[in-house]
């Protein structure tokens, strides 16, 4: 089911229009009035994933200041007079619906920045994070702003009742607000932030998807019969719908070039055009009794004209910001997977229809002694293939593991200059160590097999959570397969590299081969060790 709705998400531009139209049917030809008991619920279901998902603290971060103050603006003062005299001009003089149009684009201008606004910024290389803060700033202000505005400017066209209105606002957004935020803690506090973030969370947003789906299909069949018996009417709503976006696009976008950089731009054009249509509508049928179905069904509309318009500025953002600069590429020891002709195969062809070709092998290396003892694996088989072995290290941010546990960011408390020292120093050591230990392990393998595939220029060193780091190469630089070690030396690390290795073999989509140290392994005495076979130091051992 997870798949299905990921895909109507992935492809609302079609998948509304088409519950619109199966929605129109129906309401033509059986009683769609039954049908208005699931409404509250629908809404629900719609509001409550998009809560879910939202980063509050992110609103506390940064000092993009100029950027959201500009974009808050724009939202409740000139979105709100074009969305008024859009109105005027196309709904003035006409009979009781156009006036109830007229309403609904004005809900429209004043509830913005839904959800999407985050997705359509990632799509066009945006700035996410402040598109994160507009999204909060926009639902609480435009919450509170909404009643006032609609009794203030459309007060003289429909009556407003201002006390309902805001508690139909608590009931769909402040509920699912507080809602989502304890879904957030109290999945944070049982499976940990990663496992949230990385398999949890994304699997709320298609929910809302399918919230918006059913919505647009009620609103369509509960009008089915007046729209079929004016069809003009569509064309009537479309046509000042598509003239306030085409407005806001342009407005959006000399603003954009003017005051902000490229990233921040592209965030305040969807952090404006975006609007929260899912309010609105939620808003629209059910604060307005029998009128709010007539608001809807402009609201409906405005889907189908906002999403299709997202698409088409998305593909044209290069051309009105500029290309996304290029980042230069990095001076010293590369910190991303390059690439490298693989060697040539020292066994037979691998038929298609058998194991396939392994030409890219990740080995993950803690430094312990099972790391020592999974290299002669990789190795082996980085031979046998003629496969290109790449060696992972990944340095824990003790700071984001202390955060967890804490339940706050200290990095909010810390000197982030000073910290960013610490984790470049523990990096640039962690090099040196592993292209020692590198060169002595080439010299101890290669007695055994002809050919030792580590190398020095195959070394990556990267820091934060070590699944997650290790999942994303692997992903990234195209490998064929991981070998990893099963746990450290000493009870402690035998529980956090065990959990690693099998967080990894859970999350991964390329095969991991995991190499279990035997309970009694005598190993050579190395550099950095003493006889017992503990360890110095961690950044003197390497696998």
């Amino acid at each position: 089911m997870l798949q299905v709705l990921s895909f109507l998400q992935k492809n609302l531009v079609w998948s509304i229009p088409i519950s619109m139209s199966v929605g129109l049917l129906y309401g033509y030809l059986f009683d769609a009035g039954p049908l208005k008991q699931f409404i509250i619920p629908v809404t629900f279901v719609m509001v409550y994933p998009m809560m879910v998902t939202l980063n509050v603290k992110t609103i506390f971060k940064g000092q993009d200041y100029k950027l959201q103050l500009l974009t808050q603006v724009i939202n409740f003062v000139l979105i709100p007079l074009l969305a008024f005299y859009t109105g005027k001009l196309f709904f003035s003089g006409g009979p009781e619906k156009y006036g109830l149009w007229a309403v609904g684009l004005f809900l429209i201008g004043v509830l913005p920045t839904s959800g999407m606004t985050i997705s359509w910024t990632g799509f066009a290389k945006g700035n996410k994070e402040a598109a994160i803060k507009m999204v909060v700033f926009g639902l609480v202000l435009g919450a509170l702003a909404a009643p006032v505005y609609t009794k203030v400017f459309m007060g003289a066209t429909i009556d407003v009742d201002m006390l309902h209105m805001f508690k139909q606002i608590a009931l769909f957004v402040f509920v699912p607000l507080i809602a989502g935020l304890l879904t957030q803690t109290l999945f944070i506090k049982k499976v940990g932030r990663q496992t949230w973030n990385d398999r949890i969370k994304p699997k709320f947003p298609p929910f809302s998807a399918l919230g918006v789906i059913l919505i647009a299909f009620l609103a369509m069949s509960l009008k089915a019969k007046n729209i079929i018996a004016n069809p003009q009417d569509i064309l009537t709503i479309l046509l000042p719908l598509a003239l306030f976006y085409l407005v806001t696009y342009g407005l959006l976008s000399i603003a954009g070039r003017i005051f902000l950089k490229r990233e921040d731009a592209i965030a305040m054009v969807f952090g404006v055009v975006m609007r929260d249509l899912s309010i609105a509508l939620a808003i629209a049928m059910t604060a307005f009794g029998k009128q709010g179905l007539t608001i809807a069904l402009l609201i409906a509309l405005a889907y189908v004209v906002q999403i299709q318009s997202a698409a088409w500025y998305v593909r044209f953002v290069g051309k009105i910001f500029g290309e996304k600069a290029k980042e230069p590429a990095p001076q010293k020891v590369p910190e991303t997977v390059a690439t490298v002709t693989p060697l040539p195969k020292r066994l037979a062809p691998i038929e298609e229809n058998m194991v396939p070709p392994i030409r890219n092998i990740l080995y993950a290396t803690d430094l312990s002694d099972t790391a020592r003892h999974a290299v002669r694996y990789a190795c082996s088989m980085g031979n046998g293939f003629g496969a290109r072995v790449t060696v992972l290290h990944v340095i824990p941010d003790v700071l984001d593991a202390l955060s967890l546990e804490a339940g706050v960011d200290l990095a909010d408390h810390m000197d982030k200059k000073a910290w960013k020292e610490f984790h470049t120093t523990g990096i640039q050591k962690a090099k040196e160590a592993i292209h020692r230990r590198i060169r002595e392990t080439s010299r101890n393998v290669i007695k055994e097999i002809p050919h030792c595939p580590l190398n020095e220029s195959n070394v990556l060193v990267k820091v934060g959570d070590p699944v997650r780091q290790i999942v994303s190469t692997a992903r990234e630089g195209n490998f064929d397969l991981i070998v990893m070690g099963t746990h450290g030396h000493g009870k402690m690390e035998e529980r956090i590299i065990g959990s690693t290795a099998s967080d990894v073999i859970r999350t991964s989509r390329v095969p991991v081969m995991v190499v279990r140290l035997p309970a009694e392994t005598a190993f050579e005495t190395q550099p950095g060790q003493n006889n017992s076979g503990h360890r110095e130091g961690a950044v003197n051992q390497f696998g």
